[in-house]
């Protein structure tokens, strides 16, 4: 019996969930998923950088080091709204990338073209932002192999694509602890955590911010996994559409 790409796409989610179940049930299972929480930081870095950026200021550089933990350097002349939209923006990172691969991971053609250009993207962001030699080294690495699965295992590119959304989405849960504390420690120091900037700009305690950016994630995870799930938008309507034309 043939597997229809819909439902083929629907098992790739199944057994990711497993693989993912697997990893942290077993012994070293932390030790082997360490690329993809690496990747949940990666994601999270990005999110601060790219929001300063699309909000007029400069994203400057950003690094990973060994403990999961990262930093992004950006600037720019914010107001306290954008100051906390950018802080924000991190938390919400993993969340709004889980959401955007599993909208391209339910076809399988469209998950093997987004997974080249994610695999160029982070090998550019590698050379032309990453700034410490960890951070470089892992994220070339990703990209690599990224752009290595989609040129020369094109069929494999759906289940990576699936399985890294999934990484992604368990991070929101797994590390929400970052959500509900005032300080942010990492292998350079301590500093104040995202929702403690965004406290400091919006006056609110940080664990308001904390819980609303993880009822965001939440809402941004449910609709990737209905998206994902569901029916393809529109796709009653032009049925309908071009059946009405035919008559």
């Amino acid at each position: 019996m043939t597997i229809g790409p819909r439902n083929r796409a629907r098992r790739i989610f199944g057994v990711s969930v497993l693989v993912t179940a697997f990893l942290y049930a077993i012994p070293f299972g932390r030790a082997i998923a360490w690329p993809l929480v690496l990747t949940s930081t990666l994601a999270h870095e990005l999110g601060h950088g790219v929001a300063a950026a699309i909000l007029g200021g400069n994203f400057h550089a950003l690094r990973i080091y060994p403990d999961a933990s990262g930093a992004a350097i950006w600037s720019g002349a914010f107001g306290r709204v954008a100051t906390a939209a950018v802080a924000a923006a991190g938390l919400l990172g993993p969340a709004i990338a889980a959401f955007l691969l599993l909208a391209v991971g339910r076809v399988e053609r469209r998950a093997r073209t987004s997974l080249g250009i994610l695999g160029t993207a982070l090998c550019m962001i590698a050379l032309v932002l990453v700034r410490n030699p960890f951070g470089v080294l892992f994220t070339v690495l990703l990209g690599s192999v990224l752009l290595l699965v989609a040129l020369r295992m094109p069929h494999a590119s759906q289940a990576v694509v699936i399985l890294v959304a999934v990484q992604l989405a368990l991070s929101v849960f797994a590390r929400s602890d970052y959500l509900f504390t005032p300080t942010a420690i990492t292998s350079v120091g301590r500093a104040p955590s995202d929702v403690a900037v965004m406290a400091d700009a919006l006056l609110l305690p940080y664990w308001f911010w904390g819980a609303t950016c993880g009822v965001l994630s939440v809402f941004l995870l449910w609709q990737g996994i209905r998206l994902f799930f569901g029916r393809r938008i529109g796709a009653g309507r032009v049925a309908s559409v071009e059946a009405r034309s035919r008559r």
